[in-house]
């Protein structure tokens, strides 16, 4: 199937044009041959009809088996001398004479004696009935190779006697027009296919023509597809496809605009949310001293409230962080550190689940900001652990692969469901009751600002987050392992 604009143009171009180049060449072909057959046959009847008003019926009839023998009886002779002259100055390879039973009276060319029987009469066995009923030329409706090789056909002309057919004259004549025929349509044939060559050349540059400006479009889509909305889209020149990169621009400001809107509007909930926070942590501090030596029940409510208030300030510090732009401190980092210290971060929670921690890295040196990426890991590696049940493992790799830094979070817990898998690198989107839905999506910001892409393929019993980055070109070369398990 074709996909590619490229491909589908030079299919448009080629295979309709190949198709009816190459029918009318055929039609042209046969009718030529046909209408050149037909003359062929018509000129050969004529030179018979010629050859038949100079020999004499009754005397050819006379004309029996032996009668060529030595130098053969007068009327032979004579008979055979006005054939040969006809033939000669005609040019024909063959004139012969037979009657009606199909036996050879004279062979003038052919060489096959008086009172034999002339085999090649049969092919033309219907044209000769029509000859003998109706007193009129015919001629042969298919070509035969004579010994030389050679295409050949016969055309008939009837001998009267007393207004009777009692014998026919053949003339067998070269088709030597098949020779240029043939060149005719072999230089036919060359100059189509040369046509086709520069048609597909053709269809080659206008595909590049148009296919350029399209992919750079397809481009642009496709980073504002992965939330790119700095970078604006080029202008291009092609009237109808520069409408579209100024809409696709139109466009990618609106969501620019809409994006800086919303992301202050978090940024300024936030900050607002945080100040009152501040208070209420003061003061549940507060109350907490002074019921130190109260209730039980009390102290349990303050415990509740200042737990509410952790996971308050989360929310919050997880919408500043997504409402914030990445402005990346970008320095050489190493691979494998980065991963060991995720895992150290997150070794805590996960002993304290009993889920078993397994890390594996090649060396390699990044280019990125080690602090951004490092909360992307971590915030991958705590959805692992916090989708693990007792006793699971949990798994954190690295490696070089493709000139690229591929990085992966597997868990072996109940999986995503596939409706779920979508949608949760969307903001706000999330499965659990205390979720913020930002985590996921912050950490696919964060490795997007790095160049890099993160993608999950999630079933019951296996989750993987696969985050790639790109190496730099200086650690795309030699490859070590270290293993960091726990």
């Amino acid at each position: 199937m074709l996909k590619s604009l490229r491909s589908r143009l030079l299919a448009t171009f080629l295979l309709p044009t190949l198709a009816l180049l190459a029918l009318l060449g055929a039609l042209g072909y046969v009718l030529a041959r046909s209408v050149l057959e037909d003359e062929l046959g018509r000129s050969l009847a004529a030179v018979a009809a010629s050859a038949a008003t100079q020999v004499n019926g009754e005397r050819l009839l006379t004309i029996v088996r032996d009668d060529d023998a030595g130098e053969g009886t007068r009327t032979y002779r004579n008979i055979l001398r006005q054939l040969t002259s006809v033939r000669e100055a005609a040019g024909a390879r063959r004139i012969f004479a037979f009657d009606s039973r199909g036996a050879m009276r004279v062979d003038a060319g052919g060489g096959l004696p008086a009172g034999a029987e002339v085999p090649e009469l049969l092919r033309d066995r219907l044209e000769l009935a029509k000859l003998f009923q109706e007193a009129g030329p015919a001629y042969s409706q298919v070509l035969f190779e004579g010994p030389d090789g050679r295409l050949y056909k016969t055309g008939y002309a009837p001998v009267l006697h007393e207004g009777k057919v009692v014998a026919a004259i053949g003339v067998e004549g070269s088709a030597e027009f098949f020779g240029p025929l043939n060149r005719l349509f072999r230089g036919y044939a060359a100059l189509v296919s040369s046509g086709l060559v520069l048609l597909a050349l053709l269809a080659m540059l206008t595909a590049r023509g148009l296919s350029r400006p399209l992919n750079r479009l397809m481009e642009s889509a496709l980073r504002i597809g992965r939330g790119d909305l700095a970078t604006s889209v080029p202008p291009e020149p092609t009237l109808e496809i520069g409408v579209l990169a100024r809409e696709l621009e139109t466009m990618r400001r609106a969501l620019e605009s809409r994006d800086r809107q919303l992301k202050m509007m978090l940024a300024g909930v936030a900050h607002e949310v945080r100040n009152p926070i501040g208070g209420i942590e003061l003061f549940a501090g507060l109350l907490s001293e002074e019921l130190a030596s109260g209730p039980e029940e009390a102290r349990a409510h303050i415990a509740r409230i200042r737990k509410e208030l952790d996971y308050l300030r989360r929310i919050v510090e997880d919408f500043l962080a997504f409402a914030r732009e990445q402005k990346l401190a970008a320095a050489p980092l190493e691979a494998y550190e980065l991963i060991e210290a995720a895992g150290e971060l997150i070794r805590s929670d996960a002993q304290a689940r009993s889920v078993e921690l397994r890390l594996s890295a090649e060396r390699a040196t990044l280019e990125g900001d080690q602090g951004l990426l490092l909360s992307a890991l971590v915030n991958l590696l705590k959805n692992a652990v916090q989708a693990s049940e007792a006793n699971q493992a949990v798994e954190l790799t690295g490696r070089k692969l493709d000139g690229r830094y591929r990085v992966e979070v597997s868990d072996q817990g109940a999986g995503i469901p596939a409706e779920a898998q979508e949608k949760i690198f969307e903001p706000f989107f999330t499965t659990r009751e205390k979720g913020t839905g930002l985590g996921l999506p912050l950490a696919r910001k964060i490795v997007q600002a790095h160049r890099g892409n993160l993608e999950v393929n999630s079933r019951p019993g296996a989750t993987t987050f696969r985050l790639e980055l790109p190496l730099p070109r200086s650690a795309q070369g030699s490859t070590s392992k270290a293993e960091l398990s726990s």
